[in-house]
């Protein structure tokens, strides 16, 4: 984790892995998120169920929660899914799921939402971590070690 301080140009993210070890209730709130549809879809599927997922950019195949896909994919893209009345963390959160998680800083959160980029960098950096809204930190590769002879 970065020593630096987060400024309105330092790229956020739902930190998913976070999130589901601190928060009990993720999965539930997640779900309450879902469209009237895949509610109804999702009603009988248990918590934590995976489906394979290609990501299109790597054609890499990857087990992902079928809900927390399902959220990104379709019901996060429903236009009434992020309005003007949505509360500021909400919105923030929401923003990532209709972007499908891309890092975005404040400054772009505010070009979307619509409300001050320092408002949303408060907000973000905290004393409280809200749903796993946290700094991106882009992993570092693994050094090779040098063959020896």
């Amino acid at each position: 984790m970065s020593l630096l301080k987060p400024n309105t140009k330092t790229p956020f993210h739902i930190d998913f892995e976070w999130w589901k070890q601190n928060e009990r209730d993720w999965h539930i709130f997640l779900r309450s998120l879902l469209c009237p549809e895949h509610q109804e879809a999702f009603s009988n599927v248990d918590e934590g169920q995976t489906i394979d997922w290609v990501d299109a950019e790597t054609a890499e195949v990857k087990p992902v929660d079928g809900i927390q896909n399902t959220l990104m994919s379709h019901c996060a893209l429903q236009p009434d899914f992020v309005s003007e009345r949505t509360a500021m963390v909400e919105a923030v959160f929401r923003t990532f799921l209709v972007n499908g998680n891309s890092p975005m800083s404040a400054e772009d959160l505010s070009k979307r939402l619509h409300r001050p980029a320092e408002t949303i960098l408060r907000t973000l950096t905290g004393p409280r971590i809200y749903r796993g809204l946290r700094p991106y930190q882009a992993s570092m590769p693994e050094p090779i070690a040098e063959a020896q002879d």
